[in-house]
């Protein structure tokens, strides 16, 4: 094979798989029913003056699979890290006993269970709509390379292989999508 056109394949798979290590991070952050820390890594605190991950202010954990505790390294931050979580509207309610805040993580409702299929689902059809907006851009570029004479076989080959990637990432999202769908109707 054509050492252009092996570099355009190299490129792709090195971009889609950031886009399912990307996806993949998406959907960890939808919540399974379970208490995991990384349900507020979205969440920013004020951190004098500027805002900052939670999880740089404090230490988060999970005891058990229905809390988080959040212990903050300062004792000043408790409040705006209660606040900053209210505020992220995740529809979890903190409590702050001075020390910690604690956040009782509620059991998932049926239908919320559906809602966040779905949302998984777009989460992951986004995914696979950047994969396949890779593929489009590799054989673009592999298209371009007849004018550098690489012969039209060698060309036909690249688009080929360009496929043949697209077709195995989008399994490994589907593959991640099923486990969390798994996950998420879990009772």
């Amino acid at each position: 094979m054509n050492d252009l056109i092996k570099k355009q394949l190299d490129d792709a798979k090195e971009h889609m798989e950031k886009t399912v290590v990307h996806t993949d991070g998406e959907l960890l952050k939808i919540r399974a029913g379970k208490a995991m820390p990384s349900m507020i890594d979205g969440v920013h605190v004020d951190y004098y003056g500027s805002l900052v991950p939670v999880s740089q202010v404090a230490s988060v954990n999970t005891p058990d699979a229905r809390t988080i505790v959040i212990q903050p390294w300062e004792k000043t931050m408790i409040t705006p890290i209660e606040k900053a979580i209210m505020e992220a509207n995740l529809g979890f309610n903190p409590q702050n006993d001075g020390i910690v805040v604690r956040i009782n993580v509620p059991p998932l409702t049926e239908e919320r269970r559906k809602d966040l299929v779905k949302k998984v689902k777009a989460e992951a059809e986004n995914g696979k709509v950047t994969v396949r907006n890779i593929r489009k851009d590799a054989n673009e570029k592999i298209k371009k390379l007849s004018k550098e004479g690489v012969s039209e076989d060698e060309i036909k080959g690249g688009e080929a292989e360009v496929q043949k990637l697209t077709d195995s990432y989008i399994a490994k999202i589907d593959k991640i999508v099923e486990a969390k769908e798994k996950d998420i109707l879990t009772v």
